[in-house]
């Protein structure tokens, strides 16, 4: 099994909670963004997208985080990042696509690339779209953990599951853009006790092979 990704990638970061969480061996193949390499022929022949991260697992190579997790938790269903109850299984896709859907792409490189180019937005223009957009996002966010999380650990019930999975690139990012993240206490303190865990402490940028020495 590998996983094309890059260590500071959203998405890829949440493939690599999974795979870690279900205990599967896979091998890391590092697509250097910053070099654009995601756009290369031989990158543009494996996902025609040119997005990371790509899973290629036997015959099969699937692009986009929410198949790739899907196909994981069918194919290697244990241990489940998906509660058994259908009304819990929904509220779990629900925070994915939260931060999947409406935070996440308006702080992706190719969106940032282009606010800058066609609108002449400086770095600290960018930062400072990324903070609005995620502050309003975990506005929301906030309000449906305190009311799903069973005792501020996980963000819906009192197991891990692919919102958490979502939850913490979303975090690293938020601080990366220099978000203050007091306003939002419940997604800090799942956040921290999610990086206790070691499925999730392994797939922290920092610890990827393609990340700065730094």
């Amino acid at each position: 099994m590998r996983l094309y990704g890059y260590y500071r990638s959203s998405a890829s970061y949440r493939v690599r909670i999974i795979l870690n969480f279900k205990g599967l061996a896979w091998e890391y193949v590092p697509v250097m963004l910053n070099r654009a390499e995601h756009r290369s022929a031989a990158f543009r022949a494996i996902n025609p997208m040119g997005f990371v991260p790509v899973l290629v697992d036997g015959d099969a190579k699937l692009s986009q985080s929410p198949a790739i997790a899907e196909y994981l938790e069918e194919r290697y269903p244990s241990p489940a990042l998906l509660p058994a109850e259908p009304v819990r299984r929904a509220e779990v896709r629900e925070i994915q696509n939260l931060i999947g859907c409406d935070i996440h792409p308006l702080q992706n490189l190719r969106v940032l690339q282009h606010l800058k180019k066609e609108y002449g937005r400086d770095d600290a223009a960018a930062a400072a779209w990324c903070r609005h957009w995620i502050g309003a996002g975990f506005d929301a966010i906030e309000t449906v953990a305190q009311a799903r999380s069973a005792a501020g650990r996980f963000c819906v019930g009192d197991r891990p599951s692919l919102a958490d999975a979502w939850l913490l690139p979303q975090l690293y990012n938020a601080r990366r853009f220099e978000l203050d993240l007091a306003p939002w206490p419940t997604l800090v303190g799942i956040g921290r006790h999610c990086e206790t865990i070691d499925a999730f402490a392994a797939a922290h940028p920092a610890r990827q092979p393609d990340a700065p020495a730094n």
